[in-house]
């Protein structure tokens, strides 16, 4: 997957931080120390970890993804990122 979103609630900036939905990498959300979570009247799940968002930005950052957009949509802002797809190995 080469995009991830991260988001949180601006009045919330020092956690949790929404950083994948239920289709995420579960190895990549499980360095991230996120946990798979269900809030109530939502009919989805998303993975949801209590560092701050700085810390899931540079642990994502080690990973080799790279913030491309950021935007802030009513109380929540939003960060984009994208890691570009490995070349082939021609051995």
């Amino acid at each position: 997957m080469p995009y991830i979103f991260v988001s949180t609630q601006i009045r919330l900036e020092c956690g949790p931080t929404i950083c994948g939905d239920e289709h995420s990498d579960p190895e990549l959300m499980n360095y991230l120390g996120a946990k798979l979570v269900k809030q109530m009247g939502n009919n989805f799940t998303e993975w949801r970890t209590e560092y701050l968002p700085r810390l899931v930005l540079d642990l994502l950052e080690e990973r080799g993804y790279k913030v491309i957009a950021s935007t802030g949509m009513g109380q929540t802002i939003v960060w984009t990122l994208h890691i570009s797809p490995e070349e082939p190995f021609f051995g």
